[in-house]
């Protein structure tokens, strides 16, 4: 049976303390035990259902992660204040001095900072290569090697993961795949596909509405309970703790995703194929022209679409930023990081998303600086937002009029 992430969603149902249709949030730091031999069990990690402090779990982190390791199929999962504080508490957990990870080219910026220039002071090192190219993702490993770390559309590229061939690498020499799955939230579901551990920021699609940040890491029950142990555990002593009330909002907007992300694909396939027609490169894993399109064809999950994010090449980046500023004028959207938001959002990654990525390597990966990034909104008429977009690509020079 294929697998369908919205129904496990929907089947989640909590009431809050007086019978309220929203669980209860735990407006607590701290929380009080009946015996002392209670608390001293809760240290020791024998204690089911007794919270011990709001930095090791609360009752609304807790809701937020189980509805989270629901929707990816795995056995349980960890929220976090940030995407990169589960990013980074998964990797320093599995990670110890002397190893080594093996990571896609393509990486969030703030993953690759991390990795390349944070990590080495642990002794840990990272080689990047093309994660689309599994002969050299299996030449990379070494007898170090403990990760291969990928993003299942890769952030900015839109590079497609095949995680299915990955997970055989990885399989196959005993390490982990760690995947961040935070541009195809119920498209794809990593765990299903052979990956160990799966990452989302939850400022992004998930939470919908550009107010908070968050993260969560998803995996079975022994890695998460290791994350929180008191003793080593990454997400317990490094402090990424969520705040209930965010826990809660997240929760909330979790419940409408599949309806956004179907809005957000339907709008950006519409854009993407338009662009397309009009000349520009674009990039979007819906597309027959994507060198990925039919790798996420055979992972994905049906009626979810391929995704809300896209590129074009306007050639420079003196014209992406005269292009941007233009739409934000008209009210297209805004010129911002992140994605996942209601109005549609545009960057030029190079320098900002991307920007701690060399100038060199930028180059090195295809990532021009003509290159623009748009999340694509929830607008209703979305024929309408094309003929607007394309009157400020003709009105800057981007676009000529005979070629439309």
């Amino acid at each position: 049976m294929k697998y369908k992430p919205a129904d496990r969603i929907q089947d989640l149902q909590y009431f809050g303390e007086f019978g309220g249709v929203n669980p209860s949030i735990s407006d607590s730091s701290t929380y009080t035990f009946l015996s002392a031999k209670t608390m001293f069990d809760t240290f020791e990690g024998n204690a089911e259902g007794c919270y011990l402090y709001s930095r090791h779990s609360s009752p609304s982190n807790l809701y937020l992660g189980e509805a989270l390791a629901a929707m990816e199929g795995t056995e349980t999962a960890n929220v976090s204040a940030s995407g990169m504080g589960a990013i980074t508490s998964a990797l320093m957990q599995l990670c110890n001095a002397g190893d080594h990870i093996v990571c896609s080219r393509t990486v969030y910026g703030g993953t690759y900072a991390f990795l390349k220039n944070f990590a080495p002071k642990f002794g840990i090192e990272t080689t990047f290569v093309d994660i689309t190219k599994p002969e050299m993702v299996e030449a990379a490993v070494k007898n170090n090697t403990k990760i291969i770390y990928c993003e299942s559309v890769s952030n900015p590229l839109l590079e497609i993961a095949d995680l299915p061939v990955l997970a055989r690498i990885s399989k196959g020499h005993n390490l982990k795949l760690v995947v961040d799955n935070t541009f195809s939230p119920l498209s794809i579901t990593p765990q299903k596909l052979g990956a160990d551990v799966v990452i989302h920021s939850l400022t992004k699609f998930i939470n919908g509405s550009s107010d908070t940040v968050g993260g969560v890491v998803c995996g079975t029950k022994d890695f998460i309970n290791d994350l929180r142990n008191v003793n080593d555990g990454a997400a317990m002593l490094l402090g990424p703790t969520m705040d209930s009330f965010r826990s809660a909002s997240i929760l909330k907007n979790l419940r409408t995703l599949h309806i956004r992300m179907k809005q957000h694909s339907h709008n950006a396939m519409y854009l993407a194929s338009k662009f397309q027609e009009d000349g520009f490169k674009t990039v979007y894993p819906g597309l027959e022209s994507h060198p990925g399109h039919e790798t996420f064809k055979k992972m994905m999950n049906e009626s979810y679409g391929f995704g809300g994010m896209l590129t074009i090449d306007v050639g420079s980046l003196d014209k992406a930023n005269e292009l941007m500023e233009l739409m934000q004028e008209k009210n297209l959207g805004y010129l911002a990081v992140s994605l996942g938001f209601y109005k549609t959002l545009f960057s030029a990654p190079g320098t900002s998303t991307s920007s701690e990525i060399p100038m060199e390597e930028q180059i090195e990966m295809g990532l021009s600086d003509g290159l623009i990034r748009f999340s694509i909104g929830l607008d209703n008429d979305i024929a309408r937002t094309y003929e607007m977009m394309k009157e400020c690509m003709i009105k800057v020079g981007v676009l000529d009029t005979e070629m439309v």
